[in-house]
């Protein structure tokens, strides 16, 4: 297969598996979004999910948000980890949503990168899942199912971005960013990977993956 075809393997695949794609974070608008989002950096979707209801019950809207303290605001997300960093981010820039946009998330990404706490993977989250924005942010999913499909060398996050960006067309990023995600879950995790399941490793995956998957099931 060349370059080209496999990489039409994967996106056929993708797009049979996950027909409709759901959002992992749950939210309501792009400032739920971006709050769930930022809340999501070294945690789990699940975990988030548990506490943004309790949190967005006290305030779903950067007005509400700065009525608390960043240390009320730590107490209710510490579950998430980071609370000390995420509470003051949080904090932070619901106070510049107010001041600079009218309490509005701003589509740009490079406006949205200097707000607190805010990356370029968060602000690319953003732009794509609330404004429909084509973005492709890295996780720890795509970046290693990038490298385990040849597609990208794994050297960084950076380059697996602009691997992507070039390979996949761009009308597409926005929804194989997430089918990415959800198959690296289901298919092909770091831990308890099971080639069989996952189809597209099987079928395209690079060869020094594959040999060592399977010497470490045959070690002899």
């Amino acid at each position: 297969m060349t370059k080209a075809e496999k990489v039409n393997f994967a996106i056929e695949t993708l797009q049979t598996i996950y027909p409709t794609i759901p959002v992992p974070l749950d939210h309501k608008d792009p400032y739920t979004l971006l709050i769930a989002v930022l809340l999501s950096a070294q945690s789990t979707d699940v975990r988030v999910n548990q506490i943004t209801p309790i949190l967005f019950a006290k305030a779903d809207n950067p007005y509400d948000m700065v009525k608390m303290t960043a240390d009320e605001i730590r107490e209710i997300i510490k579950p998430v980890g980071l609370s000390p960093m995420k509470s003051k981010g949080i904090y932070g820039l619901s106070k510049i949503l107010i001041e600079k946009y009218d309490g509005q998330v701003p589509q740009e990404m490079e406006l949205l990168e200097q707000l607190p706490a805010v990356g370029h993977k968060t602000a690319s989250v953003v732009v794509s899942q609330a404004f429909g924005i084509p973005a492709f942010p890295v996780d720890t999913h795509i970046h290693r199912l990038m490298y385990r499909w040849g597609f990208s060398n794994g050297k960084n996050v950076v380059q697996t971005e602009k691997d992507a960006k070039r390979l996949f067309p761009k009308e597409l990023w926005n929804d194989l960013h997430l089918q990415i995600i959800w198959y690296g879950r289901e298919y092909s995790p770091a831990r308890g990977w099971n080639l069989e399941k996952d189809i597209i490793t099987k079928t395209i995956g690079r060869k020094k993956v594959l040999d060592a998957y399977h010497k470490t099931k045959n070690p002899n």
